[in-house]
């Protein structure tokens, strides 16, 4: 049987998977691992709060428990929900998106800047980025002020160009990160008009688990 990696979006807006189901489909190659995207059911409409993050941690945890015919996981959420608590429960690799989508970034530059949702998801942000030891490399965060649904329509895309080229001449920014897995249809626009390499995050989790189950006897 062809090895699995399923992507979990935690929140229960379909259209959002769809969007970055849309973006991993390079990642989808003949012979290779089958690349299943599903969406929280149970999940709120969108993560935006911390009471949104703590909602999802224990029903990501239980769909991984039920799911072992998946040989690696992926938590479609830039707040990384239950990333710890998934990693506890089962065998399988499991990537959060904003850890790899920031490491995966700084492979493309000195400075990260991040385009965020609001305000609140920068304060929740932050402390995970000084977790993971990267904050001397964080050139910004920056809010959108939008809601998870308004940030993957395409009219959102002013506004995203608008953030990030803030972050390139305020913060001197050289290389951005889309802050939610919403935003996944901006990530190839975004790059032409601003100059700078754009790391989609869900992109970067899935192509790590690609190596990560390919390289697994």
């Amino acid at each position: 049987m062809a090895k699995k990696i399923l992507v979990v979006n935690p929140n229960s807006n379909p259209a959002v998977t769809e969007g970055f189901s849309e973006a991993v489909e390079p990642l989808r190659v003949a012979g290779g691992p089958l690349i299943e995207c599903v969406t929280l059911e149970s999940g709120p409409f969108g993560v935006e709060t911390q009471q949104d993050v703590d909602s999802v941690i224990l029903p990501l945890r239980d769909l991984m428990l039920s799911r072992q015919d998946a040989d690696a996981f992926v938590i479609a959420c830039y707040s990384d929900p239950g990333l710890a608590t998934c990693r506890e429960a089962v065998d399988k690799p499991v990537f959060g998106i904003q850890e790899s989508g920031l490491f995966t970034a700084l492979q493309k530059g000195e400075r990260a800047g991040v385009i965020a949702l609001s305000p609140r998801s920068i304060a929740r942000h932050l402390p995970y980025v000084r977790r993971m030891g990267v904050e001397s490399r964080l050139a910004a965060e920056r809010p959108l002020h939008l809601s998870v649904e308004a940030a993957e329509r395409d009219e959102a895309f002013g506004r995203v160009l608008e953030v990030a080229t803030e972050l390139r001449e305020m913060d001197f920014a050289d290389t951005l990160v889309l802050g939610c897995a919403g935003m996944a249809r901006h990530r190839q626009k975004l790059e032409k008009a601003v100059g700078l390499p754009v790391t989609d995050p869900t992109q970067a989790a899935v192509g790590q688990a690609l190596g990560a189950v390919l390289l697994t006897p």
